[in-house]
């Protein structure tokens, strides 16, 4: 076998075929990763208000608990609020990772 012989019908990463074959991505594929982005984006908002929801009621009973009304239930709701616009803000890179795909063609 000579060093420089190439095969047309070789399988590896730098094979030659690789630039010309388009990248087919089936309908349904794409129709189901918008679905699943469509529905991460629409519950940022339930996520952000049930983060708020157990910070307050966390605080709520660790002061009835210990008696340090009304201490630990603004700290435990500031932990609440800052896990919600945690998830608001990685909901907001899914969808412009989401958008990029999408603008890529894919």
């Amino acid at each position: 076998m000579t060093a420089g012989t190439t095969r047309s019908g070789e399988m590896s990463q730098a094979s030659i075929m690789s630039d010309t074959h388009p990248k087919h991505v089936d309908p349904a594929t794409r129709t189901g990763h918008r679905v699943y982005d469509t529905l991460s984006a629409t519950s940022v908002g339930l996520e952000f208000g049930i983060s708020v929801i157990i910070g307050l009621v966390a605080g709520w009973w660790l002061d009835n608990r210990f008696g340090t009304a009304p201490w630990l239930t603004i700290v435990m709701l500031c932990c609440g609020f800052a896990a919600g616009v945690r998830g608001v803000l990685r909901a907001v890179k899914r969808a412009d990772r989401a958008a990029e795909r999408e603008s890529r063609g894919g």
